[in-house]
């Protein structure tokens, strides 16, 4: 009900001002400090002083003046606090949002009509993903999630980086490099066992003799030429490998969960010759300047200090041309096109982003999401030389850990469901994994981050397992209260007004927030706003908890909060569901 409520309270503040003769443009519509016992507020009084000729607490109270509850639904009262507007909410605000609330998706917004396309992960077909890495498909598929909960027709993309010199390298050594000639695979799944023959062929390439280096970097110039020229035979070569690699490493992403819609192959792009159009325009540019045996594109002009090379002496084209080409598809298919991407590629990111526009092409539906990198408490980590800490390895420890703080705390439950071995991995695989995930995508993404067990795991400070303890504590309530022939009412036979505490007033209010959340964080591309909106909910859940007994208050009473625990049951379910942690039933 927030969003409606929001919307009379800019009606109202905006009729108001009409009445009054003063310009609408700005409405200084905010939510106001936790303290303040409002929905929302209004700042306007402080943009219109000076203009009125009068103190800001003065117009505040002029404004209210014109302002009618009993005009609006979910308007209960207006009261001024110095220059603030402040709009309480109606009991209609409130049974409204008890009602809402009962629904399995609560929180999800009317479809928008507009598709968007969401790249992220993309990591190269070189080995096994690393933890470095893991906040790309992490932060990747939670804002995916967003935007599909938000009511956008959402389309996951992976792009494949199968045309560059890396997998040219390791087609390569694929094809030179014996098994009986490289050490055993750290784990029986796919990618770790190609990652030797990756591996084995950089050091063959560092290490042998000069003829030799020489004669295989010929033959990784054939491969490139190949793709470059369409050859078929080069292609399946390549595919080979990438493919093969790739569904290693989709069976890890899966893990997170992180899954994808579409693998989109840069080669794609050179086979349906839209690299080579490309090519053609850009040497066209103004900008465009053949310079150190390569084609570029000067861009000090445009703020840019280093040259974009887009096609090097031998007429093979570079990753950067590719991409562009590639997002020149997304403009194509796609109403808007969010790409995930690492700080490293932030200049890559903005070389984009001013040659499309070079090409004419508006760049405002393109959203360049930046991250920096995980790091764990040892230091940063490479996968080149197979010294790197892979992600599979991270998320075997924090499901190892997960278990034996499940086990732990197994005396001390309060519910009388006894957990068998199975329901025991069951919720360590939920809380281990949905601590990691949280940890990651509950922090800005532009913030470096160092990766700690002790902060994700911990089930009494801000954590995934501090969350999902609630939506477990709400199933349990609801359990008890079957076991006891109470089932959850219908919301339309449940009298609202009985959730008269001020505990229970607040989790109704940070209840009717939710989609709000859910709206800010689609159109800003930020979802670790929707972690610290579930850190929020936890604490108000939790208070209503301590004080409001459920299943021992009488009968009126009992079922209003029945049909509390059932809305904040569907609301931290869902908001965790979009950041794609488990909401566990038990715990």
């Amino acid at each position: 009900m927030f969003l409606a409520a929001r919307r009379e309270v800019e009606a109202a503040v905006e009729h108001a001002l009409d009445a009054l003769d003063l310009p609408t443009d700005d409405l200084g519509i905010e939510e106001p400090p936790e303290d303040v016992d409002a929905v929302l507020a209004s700042s306007v009084a402080f943009r219109l002083a000076g203009e009125v000729g009068a103190a800001p607490p003065e117009v505040a109270a002029d404004i209210a003046a014109e302002i009618d509850p009993a005009d609006y639904e979910y308007v209960g009262d207006v009261t001024t606090q110095g220059p603030y507007l402040n709009f309480l909410p109606s009991d209609a605000y409130f049974a409204a949002t008890l009602e809402a609330a009962q629904d399995d998706e609560y929180g999800r917004l009317d479809p928008k009509d507009t598709s968007v396309a969401v790249e992220h992960t993309s990591a190269n077909p070189t080995g096994p993903v690393h933890v470095g890495r893991a906040r790309n498909p992490i932060i990747g598929d939670a804002l995916a999630n967003v935007l599909d909960f938000a009511g956008y027709d959402v389309d996951r993309h992976y792009y494949v980086n199968d045309a560059g010199r890396q997998m040219a390298v390791f087609t390569w050594a694929y094809e030179k490099f014996d098994e009986s000639d490289l050490p055993e695979p750290e784990r029986d799944r796919a990618e770790y066992d190609m990652v030797r023959y990756y591996r084995k062929g950089n050091t063959f390439l560092d290490e042998a003799p000069e003829d030799e280096v020489e004669a295989a970097e010929a033959e990784i110039q054939s491969i490139m030429q190949g793709l470059e020229d369409g050859d078929e035979e080069t292609y399946e070569r390549v595919s080979e490998v990438v493919d093969t690699v790739l569904g290693g490493m989709q069976e890890c992403l899966a893990r997170l969960p992180a899954e994808f819609d579409e693998f989109v192959k840069e080669t794609r792009f050179m086979r349906d010759g839209s690299t080579d159009d490309l090519v053609d325009r850009l040497q066209e540019l103004d900008e465009a300047v053949y310079e150190e045996d390569a084609w570029q594109l000067e861009l000090d002009d445009h703020g840019i200090d280093k040259n974009l090379v887009f096609l090097r002496s031998d007429g093979t084209s570079l990753y950067a041309t590719r991409d562009l080409a590639h997002h020149e598809w997304k403009f194509e298919n796609y109403d808007r096109a969010v790409t995930v991407l690492g700080e490293d590629h932030k200049l890559q990111a903005q070389q984009v982003r001013t040659t499309l526009e070079l090409l004419g092409h508006d760049t405002e539906p393109l959203d360049q999401v930046l991250y920096s990198y995980v790091n764990l408490p040892e230091g940063k980590m490479s996968t080149r030389e197979g010294t790197g800490i892979d992600l599979d390895d991270l998320l075997d420890e924090a499901i190892d850990r997960a278990r034996e703080e499940v086990e732990d705390r197994l005396e001390d439950r309060l519910r009388n469901d006894d957990l068998d071995d199975e329901d025991v991995e069951r919720i360590a695989h939920q809380v281990g994994i949905g601590a990691v995930r949280y940890d990651i995508v509950s922090k800005q993404p532009a913030k470096a981050i160092t990766f700690e067990w002790d902060r994700a795991l911990d089930f009494e400070a801000q954590s995934a397992p501090y969350v999902q303890y609630v939506h477990a504590r709400a199933c349990g309530i609801q359990e008890e209260a079957r076991e006891a022939g109470h089932e959850v009412p219908d919301p339309a036979e449940v009298d609202a007004d009985a959730l008269d505490t001020p505990e229970a007033r607040h989790l109704l209010a940070t209840i009717a927030r939710f989609p709000a959340v859910i709206e800010e964080a689609a159109e800003d591309h930020h979802p670790h706003v929707v972690a610290t909106y579930t850190r929020e909910f936890a604490e108000a859940f939790n208070g209503f908890y301590r004080a409001c007994p459920v299943l021992d208050a009488d009968e009126e009473v009992r079922d209003a909060r029945l049909a509390l625990v059932a809305a904040a049951r569907h609301t931290v379910g869902n908001a965790l569901g979009v950041l794609g942690v488990a909401a566990p039933e038990s715990m």
